[in-house]
């Protein structure tokens, strides 16, 4: 019977802090996936998987004790932990006893050209974590290259994190196949002019409808606004063709994750 970890050990307190603060996870460089599927998927596309906790009590999937196996052998601490401390780090109503922690991916614009990174989404300063999750796991769904997340000092824009639980858990394991960059808006409209980008923005005030665009052109980046304030117009003037999304009813605006996927998939549609 291996070691059981109790609450009071000092790796779950990390993980208790990676849990709960962005400062952490910021200066560690580490965040935390949990669930069988999400934690496989980390381990398939060798996302740098630093330690993995289970809960020998609560995990009774044979593939996830395969997982555990193989891992502990290929070298990768995996620690046990007692069922109740599990309870109490997971995230989950009824969690599948098993989480891992995982360092955050060294990306910058430096490492993105339209060779490898043909066409993507821009959100500037996204406040909802399960948001940029949500739609980082539509990137994949459509084939498309990653996400740009952009803090714009100048208009007081600061993005959510990325690697939020909430995030994670939301994008259903594509936040380890797709590069996943943070960038001033600034860096990146400099980027995106001198690499050849065509810009395609949204906005409640653009003349061009988004069902109007008979191709679009890579490579290419879909440029959308804050939840709160869409674009602004100092924003919306680096866009090479804005577009709208029309509104029939009475609601003014779209959830920004169901705006970007209605979006990602007229794209794919009508992608030259």
């Amino acid at each position: 019977m291996p070691t059981l970890l109790s609450h009071n050990n000092p790796q779950i307190k990390q993980i208790r802090e990676l849990l709960a603060h962005r400062k952490e996870r910021h200066s560690s460089k580490l965040f935390i996936v949990e669930g069988i599927r999400h934690v496989g998927e980390a381990i398939d596309a060798r996302a740098g998987v630093e330690s993995i906790y289970y809960a020998p009590h609560l995990l009774t999937s044979e593939f996830a004790q395969q997982l555990i196996q193989d891992q502990s052998q290929s070298g990768v601490p995996c620690l046990a932990v007692d069922s109740s401390t599990f309870d109490q780090i997971s995230g989950k109503e009824h969690p599948q006893g098993i989480l891992a922690v995982v360092r955050q991916p060294d990306n910058t614009l430096e490492n993105l050209n339209p060779q490898h990174f043909t066409w993507g989404v821009a959100l500037v300063a996204p406040q909802d974590p399960g948001n940029i999750g949500t739609i980082l796991r539509t990137i994949d769904a459509v084939g498309a290259s990653g996400l740009l997340l952009l803090d714009d000092p100048s208009a007081n824009q600061f993005c959510a994190d990325a690697y939020h639980p909430n995030s994670v858990r939301a994008s259903m394991g594509s936040i380890f196949w797709h590069p996943l960059v943070s960038a001033t808006f600034t860096d990146f409209s400099h980027w995106a002019k001198d690499t050849g980008y065509t810009i395609y923005g949204t906005s409640a005030h653009a003349r061009q409808d988004y069902r109007q665009v008979e191709k679009f052109s890579q490579p290419m980046i879909l440029l959308m606004g804050s939840e709160r304030e869409g674009l602004t117009p100092s924003q919306a003037a680096i866009c090479d063709v804005v577009l709208k999304m029309p509104m029939k009813g009475h609601v003014t605006s779209l959830n920004l994750a169901v705006a970007t996927g209605v979006m990602l998939y007229q794209i794919l549609e009508k992608l030259s």
